[in-house]
């Protein structure tokens, strides 16, 4: 992705700066705190507490980070192609039709581990299907992406309604959903790995789609850093015009670029639908699609960035629901709130420090370097 200042070691651009805006957003958020009269740092600790503290809340922080490196991985894709891909949401919960289909044909028949791979591919189709028709109206008629991605999630929100009230719905049932799905079609949860360490993963959703997600972050780095078609979309995301003085086709990057980011999104579906659920729900996605944006900026669109993200944001939605439990006066929208700052600070103001940050490591650079130069002539 193309950066609006000078180039910065990796050290910096992807550590230091992203820590700097963390800190920040944590340190307004304790000020909010504060101002309702708690203590930020207890706050801070039963957060922390609540994510990391005992097995069950490690494993709902690694349920939540699942679908977050997925929807982050699919807005990185977009980012190095030039393009916002704002409706991982929708692509996600069309995603999960394609996760549906296979679990509701095929789960009294073939086992999960024959059943999951199937929905990974279905739900990629479904999810990649959805990103394409905003892909090929960018390319072709110069519609922008932000826009028609965001419409298209509300389309997506429809269909899904439309689908599960009067298709999808057992009949007798008033809830719009899907019927259970049978074994053959449910994820296995990872409680026996977390015994093997003396710890019990209690109630938490966590299952096997984590290592799908941790797969597809590895093919991400693979696909953006060590093939052709990487180099190219890396390319028309920096210069479009230097892409097509180099023959490179740009209404074809685009439109691919726009498949394998809407594809990424749909494999979230895999995570709730098949790993937790086990039937398809309204709503399924809950803003996971939204979050994959700030988890892409704050990990620099780089999957070792992307993953230790999805994993900070997974610990504000299970340590934010510990804390509004152990501390009343902390509602709900409080904890909203102090996701809002992270994301502000990591997406909409990753900046805000790079000109300072950059000054400093120039000046520090300069000063380290001069003597050695002194010395030199010296000895001349």
């Amino acid at each position: 992705m193309s950066r609006p200042y000078a180039k910065l070691p990796p050290w910096i651009d992807f550590g230091l700066i992203p820590l700097i805006n963390l800190v920040v957003a944590f340190a307004v958020a304790g000020l909010v705190v504060l101002a309702v009269g708690e203590s930020p740092v207890e706050a801070a600790a039963l957060m922390l507490r609540g994510a990391f503290g005992y097995a069950e809340g490690v494993g709902f922080t690694l349920y939540y980070a699942t679908n977050f490196i997925f929807t982050g991985l699919a807005v990185a894709v977009a980012f190095h192609g030039g393009l916002f891909n704002i409706g991982g949401e929708g692509q996600a919960y069309v995603g999960g039709l394609g996760v549906a289909t296979v679990a509701l044909s095929l789960g009294v028949v073939l086992p999960w581990w024959l059943n999951m791979p199937l929905a990974i591919v279905l739900s990629f189709a479904c999810g990649a299907l959805w990103a394409l028709i905003p892909g090929y109206l960018q390319a072709k008629r110069g519609s922008h992406i932000v826009i028609t991605t965001i419409m298209f999630n509300f389309i997506a929100a429809a269909l899904m309604v439309y689908l599960l009230v009067n298709v999808l719905k057992p009949a007798g049932t008033m809830a719009p959903e899907t019927r259970t799905f049978d074994a053959g079609a449910q994820l296995p949860k990872l409680r026996g790995l977390f015994e093997l360490f003396g710890a019990n993963l209690g109630g938490a959703p966590l299952n096997v789609s984590i290592f799908v997600a941790l797969v597809a972050a590895f093919l991400v780095w693979v696909l953006i850093w060590r093939t052709k078609l990487g180099y190219e979309i890396r390319t028309l995301g920096f210069s479009p015009r230097a892409a097509r003085y180099a023959g490179m086709s740009e209404t074809r990057l685009i439109v691919v670029t726009m498949l394998i980011s809407g594809g990424l999104a749909g494999m979230m579906a895999l995570n709730p639908v098949m790993g937790d659920q086990y039937r398809l729900v309204i709503d399924f996605p809950q803003g996971a699609g939204f979050v994959g944006i700030a988890v892409a900026l704050m990990g620099r669109g780089h999957p070792a960035g992307i993953i230790p993200a999805a994993i900070l944001f997974g610990m504000l939605y299970q340590g934010g629901a510990e804390l509004a439990f152990d501390m009343p006066s902390i509602s709900r929208d409080m904890i909203v709130i102090i996701q809002g700052l992270v994301i502000l600070f990591a997406g909409a103001l990753e900046n805000m420090f790079r000109p300072g940050v950059g000054a400093a490591y120039q000046w520090v650079r300069f000063r380290t370097e001069q003597p050695a130069g002194e010395n030199v002539e010296e000895a001349r």
